[in-house]
């Protein structure tokens, strides 16, 4: 596992091999999963956490902007489960609404990676040649540059929000999927199944589009959700720092900033965000390896 909790082509590349779809392949696939109890206990956070984010508005016992100042740094109590910050906000109204930063930030900066990254990986891939050597030339700068000192960098040189942290990281992440996406075009155009197509005189764009882009799907999907943990990480850090959501807006980032300055008085309003993170993250990364280990082809029994 590299940095950020990003996962090298090599990992993702060796389980994952590219083998025609069969009968019942859904199911085959849900059984193998369902076989791995972390993998499934992230899968029910995950969609906790989408339920909280796509119904916060309901959810929310509060207005997570909303102050009072007869209960600033108030106590965790029935009339507030997680406490309240330093100007009297419901910390769980906020952390159920910072639900949506974090993972609008994951899912939104993973599909921009993806959107830019599928299509050069599959470019240098398949055309080689000059093409395929600017395209990793620049893929491998990118790479020397650590993940999340990229995504502040060009957070920083964008602007502080929450849209322009997304449109970061997902930058940051683009060359993860390049690099991914172009190995596994490279192992499946030496397919024999290619081959056949090729020889039958089926164009180059149908060669990749049907019979190559089918088969490097199930890697891709795995990257993208362990990159979906890494961006929730790197969204909290933008915004600890002042570039990602802005007060005051809710995200888990910010309010841990906030935190740092009451950890004597009030820690609780540390310790939700932080347990927060935590469990957003782990469960992605749960999630992930059980899709990894579900579509490996030795376990396809």
């Amino acid at each position: 596992m590299s940095e950020a909790g990003l996962s090298t082509p090599a990992e993702i590349a060796a389980p994952v091999a590219a083998l025609p779809p069969e009968p019942g392949a859904f199911r085959a696939f849900w059984r193998r999963f369902s076989r791995r109890r972390g993998a499934l206990a992230g899968l029910v956070v995950v969609v906790l956490l989408a339920v909280l984010a796509l119904g916060a508005a309901w959810i929310a016992p509060y207005d997570p902007t909303a102050t009072d100042w007869g209960a600033v740094r108030a106590a965790p109590d029935l009339a507030h489960l997680f406490g309240t910050d330093e100007v009297g906000r419901d910390v769980l109204s906020r952390i159920v609404y910072g639900t949506r930063a974090s993972l609008g930030a994951g899912l939104t900066s993973v599909a921009l990676a993806v959107a830019l990254g599928l299509p050069l990986g599959m470019l240098a891939g398949y055309a080689g040649g000059v093409i395929d050597g600017a395209i990793m030339r620049l893929t491998d700068a990118l790479l020397a540059i650590p993940f999340l000192i990229l995504a502040i960098a060009l957070a920083a040189f964008l602007g502080p929000s929450l849209t322009n942290a997304m449109v970061a990281i997902g930058l940051s992440a683009t060359s993860i999927f390049v690099r991914l996406t172009r190995a596994q075009v490279q192992a499946v155009a030496a397919e024999e199944f290619v081959e056949a197509a090729r020889a039958i005189g089926n164009p180059p764009w149908r060669i990749a589009l049907h019979h190559i882009l089918p088969n490097i799907v199930p890697a891709i999907l795995v990257q993208a959700t362990l990159t979906i943990a890494a961006a929730i990480i790197a969204e909290a850090s933008l915004s600890f720092l002042g570039l990602g959501q802005q007060p005051p807006e809710p995200s888990w980032g910010s309010m841990l900033n906030t935190a740092k300055n009451f950890l004597d008085q009030a820690p609780w309003m540390a310790i939700w965000p932080g347990v927060s993170i935590f469990l957003a993250v782990l469960a992605f990364n749960l999630v992930g390896d059980g899709l990894r280990d579900a579509l490996d082809p030795r376990e396809r029994r």
